[in-house]
C-alpha cells in the first residue's frame, strides 16, 4: 500500500467513526429541538431558553476551554516525541481548567441574579441560576473529547459526544413532561454533561492514562508553555462564543426573546448541516499537525485541498437547497407558528458554506502552531460582529444579526485559509476551476428543486424533493469527477 493509500484509508476510518457518531449525536439534538417546538414549548418558552443558553454560551469564554485546546496540541506532539512528558501535560491541562471552572462558576452564581435584570428581561432568572452547573460541567465534557482526539482516537471521542447527546434528549424532555417547563429543558443538558465527563474521564484514565510512562520530571517551562500557548486559545475560544452567541443576547435583549427562538432555531438547522464538515476536522487538524512535524508539506498541501474540494462540492449545493426547500421544512417539521425563521434559515444557506470552509480550516491552524494568528483574525470579526449586530438590529431584527453573521464570518474564513496557504500552499487555480465547477452542479440541482418543491404537501413530499435533489447532487458530482468515489467506498464500507 502507498503512503498517499495509507493516509486515505485512515482517514476514511477517523471519518467513518466521526461521523457517524456527529450523526447520532445530530439525531438525538435535533429531536429535541423538534419536540420541545412541536409539542412542549410555546414559542416564548423556546425563546427564553435559547436566551438563557445564549448568556451561558458567552460565559463560556471564561473557562478556559482555550487551555484544553493547549494541552491537546501538546499531547499530540509529545506522543510522537517524549511519552513520558504526557501524563504532566494532561494533569497540568485537568488543573488549569479545573480552576478557571471554579472561578467562573461562583462568580456567576453570584451575579446571575443582577444580570437578569441588566438585560432586562427577569424572566430568564431561573435559568441562570440552573446555569451555574451548566457552566461547572461543560469544560470536562468538551475537556475530555479533546483528550481522546489528542490521542488520535476520535472514536472514544465521537462516543461520549453521543452519549451527551442522548442523555439530554431524554432528560430534557422528561423534566419538560415533569412540569419544570422550559427551565427543566435546562436540566437536561447538565444531565447530558455530566453522564458525558464522568464516563468519558473513567474510560479515558482506564484505557489511555494509565498505560503511558510514569517516569520523569516534567520538562522545565512545559506547564508555562500550556499556559502560554492556551492564552491565544482561550482569545479564539472566546472570539468563536461571541460570534455564536453574542448575537442571540443582543436580539433577546433588542428585540425580545421570542425572536431569539426563531433565530437559535434557524442557525441550529444550520448547524445541523456542518456535521460532515466537523467530522473532516477532527480527522484533518491532526492529520495536518503529523505532517508538519514529520516536514511532509506536498502531503499535507494534497490533503486539504481534497478536503477543501470536497467540501465545496458538498455545501454549495447544500446551501442552494436549503434556502429553497426552507419554507416547507419550517411549516411541517417544526409548525407553522416559526414560519418567521423561514427569512433567516435562507440566509444561514450562506452561512453553512462559509462555516464548512472554516471548519476543516480553524482547528487545523491550532495543531499548526497558528493559534497566535488565529486568536487576532478572531478577535477582530467577532469585534466587527458585535458592532455590525448593534447597527443592524435595531434596523432589521433578527434578520440583521443573520446578515452581521453571514459578512463577518466570511471575512474570518478568507484569513484563516491565506494562514493555511502559508503553510501549504495549494494549487488555487486549479481548486477555482473546480469551484465553477460545482456552481454548476449547484445550479443544475437547484432548478430540479425549485420546481419539484411546488408538488411539496407534507413531511412525505418534502423528504422526497430533498431525495431527489440528493440524487440529482449525487449523479453529477460524479460525473463530473470531482467526488472520490474510492475515499466514499471507504468511508461506508
Amino acid at each position: 500500500m502507498t503512503s498517499e493509500e495509507s493516509v486515505r484509508e485512515r482517514m476514511a476510518s477517523g471519518l467513518k467513526v466521526s461521523f457517524v457518531s456527529q450523526v447520532l449525536y445530530v439525531v438525538a439534538n435535533a429531536g429535541l429541538i423538534v419536540v420541545l417546538t412541536r409539542y412542549l414549548l410555546t414559542p416564548e418558552g423556546y425563546g427564553l431558553l435559547s436566551f438563557a443558553l445564549s448568556i451561558l454560551g458567552v460565559t463560556q469564554l471564561f473557562l478556559g476551554l482555550g487551555l484544553a485546546k493547549s494541552g491537546a496540541r501538546f499531547v499530540t506532539e509529545y506522543i510522537e516525541s517524549d511519552e513520558t512528558q504526557v501524563r504532566h501535560i494532561v494533569r497540568t491541562t485537568l488543573l488549569y481548567v479545573g480552576v478557571a471552572t471554579v472561578v467562573v462558576s461562583v462568580v456567576f452564581w453570584a451575579v446571575g441574579g443582577r444580570l437578569a435584570g441588566l438585560l432586562g428581561r427577569p424572566a430568564v432568572e431561573p435559568f441562570l441560576a440552573v446555569g451555574v452547573g451548566y457552566l461547572a460541567l461543560y469544560p470536562f465534557a468538551i475537556a475530555v473529547r479533546l483528550l481522546f482526539n489528542a490521542f488520535n482516537r476520535v472514536e472514544w471521542s465521537g462516543v461520549f459526544r453521543t452519549v451527551d447527546g442522548v442523555v439530554r434528549f431524554v432528560f430534557a424532555a422528561g423534566f419538560v413532561l415533569a412540569g419544570f417547563g422550559a427551565v427543566g429543558a435546562l436540566y437536561g443538558y447538565l444531565a447530558g454533561f455530566l453522564v458525558s465527563a464522568v464516563l468519558g474521564l473513567v474510560v479515558f484514565y482506564r484505557r489511555f492514562y494509565r498505560s503511558l510512562p510514569t517516569g520523569g520530571d516534567p520538562e522545565s517551562g512545559l506547564r508555562r508553555r500550556i499556559a502560554r500557548y492556551g492564552v491565544p486559545l482561550t482569545v479564539t475560544s472566546g472570539a468563536d462564543v461571541l460570534d455564536k452567541r453574542v448575537d442571540m443576547v443582543l436580539v433577546g435583549v433588542l428585540v425580545n426573546p421570542v425572536a431569539v427562538g426563531y433565530y437559535t432555531l434557524a442557525k441550529q438547522i444550520a448547524d445541523f448541516a456542518i456535521v460532515p464538515a466537523r467530522s473532516i476536522d477532527t480527522t484533518l487538524a491532526p492529520r495536518l499537525g503529523e505532517r508538519k512535524a514529520s516536514d511532509q508539506g506536498q502531503s499535507a498541501s494534497r490533503i486539504y485541498e481534497s478536503a477543501l474540494r470536497h467540501v465545496l462540492l458538498l455545501y454549495v449545493p447544500a446551501g442552494v437547497g436549503l434556502a429553497l426547500v426552507a419554507e416547507p421544512t419550517i411549516r411541517y417539521v417544526f409548525g407553522a407558528n416559526y414560519l418567521d425563521a423561514v427569512p433567516l434559515v435562507q440566509l444561514f444557506g450562506v452561512l453553512i458554506v462559509i462555516d464548512a470552509v472554516n471548519q476543516i480550516t480553524t482547528n487545523s491552524l491550532d495543531y499548526l502552531g497558528r493559534g497566535r494568528e488565529r486568536a487576532i483574525a478572531n478577535g477582530g470579526t467577532s469585534v466587527a460582529n458585535f458592532v455590525l449586530n448593534l447597527l443592524l438590529i435595531p434596523a432589521f431584527g433578527a434578520l440583521g444579526a443573520a446578515v452581521a453573521t453571514v459578512v463577518t464570518h466570511a471575512g474570518y474564513t478568507v484569513i484563516n485559509v491565506s494562514y493555511i496557504y502559508r503553510e501549504f500552499p495549494f494549487r488555487v487555480r486549479r481548486l477555482l476551476f473546480e469551484s465553477g465547477v460545482v456552481v454548476g452542479i449547484s445550479a443544475g440541482m437547484g432548478a430540479i428543486v425549485y420546481y419539484a418543491r411546488t408538488f411539496v404537501s407534507g413531511l412525505p413530499s418534502l423528504l422526497a424533493v430533498i431525495a431527489l435533489g440528493g440524487a440529482v447532487w449525487a449523479a453529477l458530482a460524479v460525473y463530473s469527477g470531482l467526488l472520490d468515489t474510492r475515499l466514499v467506498e471507504s468511508v461506508l464500507s
